[in-house]
């Protein structure tokens, strides 16, 4: 097939530096323009320092819509009023990695429909559809841990503890996200009120609709002392063998090549970096804990937007995210 063009908005910040990375490697990706409002007319590696010497791209001011699809990196809200704003041709497909779109109340806009982008859980609507609304990187950890339970419909009370690397935050200093802070330290956030809350609900309602998916997870948020990564622990009770566990887990995610199930402890080092994703299950007495694994910046952000582009276009969803984790 001929190489998909792509337009980016908003790529100087952390999801556009990734976004940028794993395009410019990409088999059938073609980067027509990255616009900034900040960074127009500077090198691409310049300011994203990894990209030093693979790109020869700069930042633009502006945009245009002789691209097959755009990519919105800009912050939260940026993507809603860019489409209210724009008459954007139909045959120009749309991927927002914000939170503008995730919500089925503002999934619709200006005569497109957002389709909630998690692969795992909506492969074949991402296949049709020509606008995505990307998940969050904690809804897609929490989610891919509870999906195959909620899919046979054995969820209940949960509760979930993740944590999250100071990437998570955006590029803008901040008190919480600055090195001198984060050092030595972690921190719990947004206790039981995370964002991500109205998102996970959704996804875990729309397979086992019986559930009160708002109050059914109960999570706490913690900033960690490290760059990048989530790693997230979800315990509620069940009394399934912990090898049916498996079985049902592994059943689920068979179709799935960026999900994998593992027997052994987990940990961050075999995700970051990678746009992949790792379970485990344990299991004490009726107590089932779920402990899952992603990068915030790649399976929770851009490395799942391409994914998500992967399968829009017809190409094997995997398509240019064959990435090696930090191992060390």
């Amino acid at each position: 097939m001929q190489k998909i063009k792509i337009g980016i908005i908003g790529g100087a910040g952390y999801t556009g530096g990734e976004l940028v990375r794993i395009l410019v490697n990409h088999p059938n990706a073609s980067i027509d323009f990255i616009q900034s409002n900040s960074n127009a007319g500077n090198n691409v590696g310049k300011v994203h320092e990894d990209l030093y010497g693979e790109t020869n791209l700069e930042f633009s001011a502006g945009h245009h819509f002789d691209v097959d699809v755009i990519f919105f990196c800009a912050g939260h809200g940026e993507a809603k009023k860019f489409v209210a704003q724009n008459n954007i041709p139909s045959s120009v497909k749309l991927i927002d990695i914000g939170n503008d779109f995730r919500l089925q109340k503002d999934s619709v806009l200006n005569g497109r429909q957002f389709v909630y982008g998690l692969p795992e859980l909506n492969k074949a609507a991402i296949k049709k559809a020509n606008s995505i609304a990307n998940p969050g990187c904690f809804a897609t950890a929490i989610q891919l841990g509870l999906l195959p339970l909620a899919e046979l419909g054995l969820l209940s009370k949960v509760y979930t503890t993740g944590i999250t690397g100071s990437t998570g935050a955006g590029q803008a200093l901040s008190a919480t996200g600055h090195f001198s802070w984060r050092a030595n330290n972690i921190q719990a956030y947004k206790t039981l009120t995370h964002q991500h809350l109205g998102e996970i609900g959704q996804s875990l309602r729309q397979l086992q609709p019986s559930l009160n998916a708002e109050s059914v997870v109960n999570f706490i948020p913690w900033r960690g002392d490290f760059a990048r990564g989530i790693f997230v622990s979800s315990q509620l009770g069940s009394d399934i063998l912990i090898e049916e566990l498996y079985d049902i887990f592994e059943t689920f995610y068979n179709d799935h090549p960026s999900v994998t199930v593992s027997k052994d402890p987990i940990s961050l080092k075999q995700v970051v970096n990678t746009n992949n994703a790792i379970i485990q299950l344990e299991k004490n007495g009726n107590d089932l804990v779920i402990h899952s694994a992603i990068d915030n910046l790649l399976k929770g952000a851009s490395g799942q937007a391409v994914q998500n582009m992967n399968l829009m276009f017809g190409l094997e969803e995997r398509t240019g995210l064959k990435l090696k984790g930090s191992a060390f």
